[in-house]
């Protein structure tokens, strides 16, 4: 399975914030925010990432993440020249795509804690996979709406009245059928390919999961300047309380086994001096204190 990252948009949300970055380059407490979705990929298993930007951003992130192979991992970039629609990225991205299954996440989209995705991903075959997260307020996101022996039944964009509390958060899974049924999409009175009509086109077809994520895991849509403020001090309390960075790269690409233990140790050796290299060698000083054994469990 491939993964995208769609980091575009008009950042009309964040202004006038975006006028000096992108919205995805916005720090979220400590890091830049695309750090948490990248993360989410690595964490799963995806070593194969397109990054879908505007024409002026695109440089900006290369800038940042580099080709991946320094977390064992390959980003390619796309433009995304005019913003239309989350569905828009399968098009952009199709050669990418090739004959694969994708994941498609957003880039201000930061997800934290439980095993659902992992289970998601490790389980993934065929068809098409979303998440139903419980909300106060669905009427802002796409709602599912489940029957009375809990089958899903239709998927609405931000409906007036919502038929559940369950909103679908922006991670998708999707087999290659995905851009065959982009193509065929007609844009909404907005004049946008919505995700809503792919995830109703699965449905039609029989071939859509939603799994619920449980109370232990939280999702903070970080697209306007109250939610940002409130994923920092989110990742702020819990950094701090735990001990455990959330949305580091180099972390997940380790844990992953996608780089060594001395390539690890080399990342953070590159870094100055902060707070981020001395978390990154205080990992790299605990697994050389661990036995052989334990060292590679943690590495799995």
């Amino acid at each position: 399975m491939k993964g995208i990252i769609l980091a575009g948009g008009a950042g009309s949300r964040l202004y006038p914030l975006t006028l000096v970055a992108s919205k995805q380059l916005q720090p979220v407490y400590d890091k830049p925010m695309v750090y948490f979705p990248l993360t989410t990929l690595l964490e799963n298993g995806i070593h194969e990432i397109c990054l879908i930007s505007t024409p002026h951003d695109l440089p900006r992130f290369e800038q940042l993440l580099g080709d991946g192979k320094s977390w064992g991992v390959s980003i390619e970039y796309r433009e995304q020249v005019k913003p239309a629609g989350i569905a828009q990225a399968f098009l952009i991205a199709e050669t990418f795509i090739g004959a694969d299954a994708v994941a498609l996440i957003l880039g201000d989209n930061i997800f934290y804690g439980g095993d659902g995705f992992q289970r998601a991903f490790g389980g993934f075959r065929s068809g098409a996979i979303v998440f139903g997260y419980h909300v106060h307020d669905p009427e802002r996101y796409g709602v599912v709406e489940f029957d009375t022996q809990g089958r899903v039944v239709s998927i609405e964009e931000k409906p007036c009245r919502p038929k559940s509390n369950y909103a679908v958060p922006g991670l998708y899974l999707f087999d290659n059928q995905i851009v065959e049924i982009t193509k065929a999409l007609r844009p909404s009175a907005r004049g946008e390919l919505e995700i809503t009509d792919v995830n109703l086109t699965y449905l039609q077809r029989g071939q859509l999961q939603v799994q619920l994520l449980g109370r232990g895991f939280a999702w903070l849509d970080a697209g306007t300047s109250s939610s940002l403020h409130d994923a920092s001090a989110y990742v702020q309390t819990i950094e701090r309380r735990q001990g455990v960075k959330i949305g580091c790269p180099e972390e997940a690409a380790f844990r992953q086994g996608f780089i060594s233990l001395a390539e690890f140790e080399a990342l953070a050796g590159r870094m100055p001096n902060c707070e981020y290299r001395t978390y990154l060698t205080s990992i790299v000083d605990e697994l050389k204190r661990l036995p052989a054994a334990k060292h590679e469990e943690s590495v799995k």
